[in-house]
C-alpha cells in the first residue's frame, strides 16, 4: 500500500479537501473491525443455512478435536479468492483501465487495491461493499440453489466474509462522515472528502 505523501496531503487540505476520521494502520483497522467480521460471518452463515447445511464438523471441528489439514489446492483456493476479491473492487472504480491513480497490490495483510482517482460518495460506496455482497451473500444462495455448496466453497465464502470487514467499515465510515453529494480520493491510507 502506498505511503502517505505529505506534499500531497498539504496540497488537498489547501484545496479544502477534508481528511476522514479512521484508522491509521491496516492493523489498527482490521483490530476496530473484529465485531463487523463477527456480523458478517453471522449473516453469511444465516444465507449458507437457507439453501444448505453448515456445521463445524465440516470444518474439522467438533467436540474432542480439532482437524486442519493445510494443502496446496486450499491455499491456491484462499489467494484465487483474494484475486476475485480485490477485482471486483477494481471493475467498480471509474476508467479503471485507462487509469494511472491505480495500485493493486499484496500486503501481508492480504490483496488491495488502491485508487487515487476522484469517486463519487454512491460510487467508493458500491466499491468498497460489492465484494462483499458478490462472494458472500449472492454466491451462496445462487450456488446453494444449485447443489453446489460444497466444505471448500463455505470456507471460502466464509473467509470473504471475514476479510471484507475492513471494506464494510470503510463504508460505515464514509456513510456517516461523508455527504451524498461530496467525492473522495486517498492518500496512502488517508481517504478524503469534498463536495461537489
Amino acid at each position: 500500500m502506498p505511503k502517505v505523501n505529505k506534499d500531497k496531503h498539504i496540497e488537498l487540505l489547501d484545496k479544502k479537501w477534508k481528511q476522514l476520521i479512521g484508522p491509521k494502520s491496516i492493523v489498527i483497522a482490521i483490530l476496530i473491525s473484529i465485531p463487523i467480521m463477527i456480523l458478517t460471518t453471522f449473516i453469511t452463515i444465516l444465507l449458507i443455512n437457507i439453501v444448505s447445511t453448515i456445521s463445524f464438523k465440516e470444518f474439522g471441528i467438533n467436540k474432542n478435536s480439532i482437524k486442519i489439514s493445510i494443502n496446496v489446492i486450499g491455499i491456491a483456493s484462499v489467494f484465487f479468492m483474494v484475486i476475485i476479491h480485490e477485482l471486483i473492487h477494481l471493475i467498480f472504480i471509474p476508467n479503471f483501465k485507462k487509469s494511472d491513480k491505480i495500485v493493486i497490490g499484496f500486503s501481508l495483510f492480504g490483496g488491495y487495491v488502491y485508487s487515487e482517482e476522484v469517486i463519487a460518495k454512491s460510487r467508493y460506496i458500491l466499491i468498497s461493499i460489492t465484494p462483499y455482497i458478490i462472494i458472500s451473500i449472492i454466491s451462496p444462495l445462487v450456488l446453494g440453489v444449485l447443489g453446489l455448496l460444497n466444505p471448500i466453497i463455505k470456507f471460502l465464502i466464509l473467509v470473504n466474509a471475514i476479510a471484507s470487514s475492513v471494506d464494510i467499515l470503510n463504508f460505515l465510515l464514509i456513510l456517516f462522515q461523508v455527504p451524498s453529494d461530496a467525492y473522495l480520493t486517498s492518500n496512502g491510507m488517508t481517504t478524503y472528502w469534498k463536495n461537489a
